[in-house]
């Protein structure tokens, strides 16, 4: 009877608390800044909800009690764990775009997170959802002290009482307060101003199109026409980065190993509610492999690109349902 019964609660918890999986995993990574990380503490989180929920009493909801124990896994987690940034955070730009890149592989850097891995399901906080996640506010979070973080994420984005949270970080309402006082004036000095995201306008879509195209053609010109005369170029785990379209526009002729028209073929894919492409490089075998992800950001009016991240971790395109290499185009 007694084994009956605890496969019962167990089957009751996996009901109950898998619906909650996606949301857990988008707080997590706004607390990490990491996809690996993330899907670590979001097993965690389970594994010691699993081995809790005989003790679950009911006194919050289902909801407010995973995210706890999230919260506590997030906050023990980066005791042992750096500020994961992008290299715009630690310094300015080359004024030598074809001078050595500066690799630093030993820096834990900012992620970029697949929208299918955190994106609401309900339509009507879809946008909501994605603007919680674009990439330049979970870099501006990564600026917060951890706490910090975790208020302002559970009281900005998750909408939990004062009262909830003082509960989640057994802390004070006036604490929690405080803290997220500050944290709203650390994050003002650090955010740049905050675009709205939008479904991809027309100008938008042409715009993207040109990008695929220049990149494909690697038509330098047309790489360069594309982003604006204040526009950012970063690509961890690199800490150059570059501003302006000509700035740009040398230091993809200079650094990138595509030689000519073809070289590299673009994957259109979304991350952080923002667009986003799939670099494959073609090899003397005439093969196109997994090169980078680049994540953009476009101008308000959609005809220009304003920030382009290029990631080089290519072990985040399993997460994105991306393959390695391409089928041989004819």
């Amino acid at each position: 009877m007694t084994v009956v019964m605890e496969h019962a609660s167990d089957q009751d918890f996996v009901r109950l608390a898998d619906p909650y999986r996606r949301e857990l995993f988008a707080h997590c990574y706004r607390m990490l800044g990491s996809v690996h990380d993330a899907e670590d503490l979001v097993q965690e989180t389970y594994l010691r909800a699993w081995k809790a929920y005989d003790r679950f009493e009911g006194r919050s909801s289902l909801r407010t009690w995973l995210h706890r124990i999230a919260t506590t896994a997030c906050l023990t987690a980066l005791d042992k764990r750096q500020r994961r940034p992008l290299p715009t955070g630690l310094g300015g730009p080359t004024a030598e775009p074809e001078g050595e890149l500066a690799d630093r592989p030993e820096v834990p850097w900012l992620e970029p997170v697949p929208d299918a891995l955190v994106g609401a399901d309900d339509p009507g906080t879809v946008v909501e959802a994605r603007e919680s996640v674009r990439l330049a506010l979970v870099a501006a979070l990564q600026y917060l002290q951890p706490k910090q973080r975790a208020v302002l994420i559970l009281r900005d984005v998750l909408r939990f009482s004062a009262a909830e949270v003082a509960d989640t970080l057994d802390t004070s309402v006036p604490a929690v307060n405080s803290l997220l006082q500050r944290a709203h004036a650390q994050l003002a000095r650090v955010t740049p101003t905050e675009e709205k995201v939008a479904e991809p306008q027309p100008a938008q879509r042409e715009t993207l199109a040109r990008y695929v195209a220049a990149f494909e053609s690697y038509d330098i010109p047309a790489i360069t026409s594309l982003f604006t005369a204040d526009a950012v170029f970063e690509m961890p785990p690199f800490a150059t980065w570059v501003r302006g379209g000509e700035h740009i526009g040398r230091l993809i002729a200079a650094q990138c190993p595509a030689g000519g028209p073809g070289d590299m073929a673009l994957v259109p894919t979304a991350a952080n509610g923002q667009p986003a492409f799939a670099v494959y490089m073609r090899g003397g075998d005439g093969l196109h492999r997994a090169f980078g992800l680049q994540v953009l950001d476009l101008s308000p009016e959609g005809g220009e690109v304003v920030h382009t991240a290029m990631f080089f971790d290519t072990t985040l395109f399993p997460h994105f349902g991306l393959p390695a290499a391409l089928p041989r185009r004819g």
